[in-house]
């Protein structure tokens, strides 16, 4: 999309989550939506920003009067560093101006390399949402029995984790983080296997698309790393599954 169909398609969402009241992306609000393009934040993290920004919104009561775009863009900025963090692009990977994006919207290399302790969540509170997660998509029906066995697996991990007031320490705690990366990885393999081939191509398709504004200034190995990167990402929202690796 060039910036003046980013900004339509952008409008045309944010009417939609105004029950149709038009607020028009124009002057200022115009200028931050085509920042957000020429960030090369895909239209489905913007969505998913002004999403984030119309739950919150709905959780302090009655709305009052139709949001406008430049309310929403500190979510959509934030769920922009979470999708880059997910699929391994640093601050320095994009075709972009740099100093057009605030310093809290670019994740630290620390963020990108293991983005799950960017949280801060402790890793038995990680470990009880796994699997607080993976049980509620085993109980929607998302996943097969198969799962069983992964699901039974992290909970054996978590009672590890429990096992000390002071938490595991050095080897047994770098033990039981590459078990949780060996975990994340078979989570996302049975997941796949899941899939047939047009579902499959319907994703990589998806995540050429969200990718596109990176592209360019990627090397092919980089790009193909974060593809993949990127389609698991995919592959997780479909499933509604979390990320097992600390």
């Amino acid at each position: 999309m060039d910036a003046a169909e980013y900004c339509r398609a952008i409008e045309t969402y944010l009417c939609r989550k105004n029950d149709g009241h038009v607020i028009r992306v124009v002057g200022p609000s115009f200028e931050i939506v085509s920042r957000w393009a020429k960030q090369g934040v895909p239209i489905k993290v913007a969505y998913a920003g002004i999403d984030r920004h119309f739950e919150r919104y709905y959780r302090k009561g009655p709305r009052r009067r139709p949001v406008k775009i430049d309310f929403c863009e500190a979510d959509v900025l934030d769920v922009f560093d979470e999708w880059r963090r997910a699929v391994g692009i640093g601050p320095h990977s994009a075709i972009v101006n740099q100093s057009a994006i605030p310093e809290s919207a670019i994740p630290t290399q620390s963020a990108v390399r293991n983005p799950q302790s960017a949280t801060g969540r402790s890793l038995p509170a990680h470990l009880e949402r796994v699997v607080l997660r993976l049980s509620s998509a085993r109980a929607s029906g998302a996943l097969g029995e198969a799962f069983d066995a992964l699901i039974d697996r992290v909970a054996v991990e978590l009672d590890a984790a429990r096992s000390s007031a002071a938490g595991l320490r050095g080897e047994s705690r770098r033990a039981l983080v590459e078990r949780l990366a060996d975990a994340d990885a078979d989570l996302l393999r049975a997941a796949r296997a899941l899939l047939d081939e047009p579902a499959r191509a319907a994703l990589a398709r998806e995540a050429d698309e969200e990718l596109a504004a990176f592209r360019a200034a990627m090397a092919a190995d980089a790009y193909a790393r974060t593809r993949e990167a990127a389609i698991d990402r995919l592959v997780r929202e479909r499933f509604g599954l979390p990320v097992i690796q600390y």
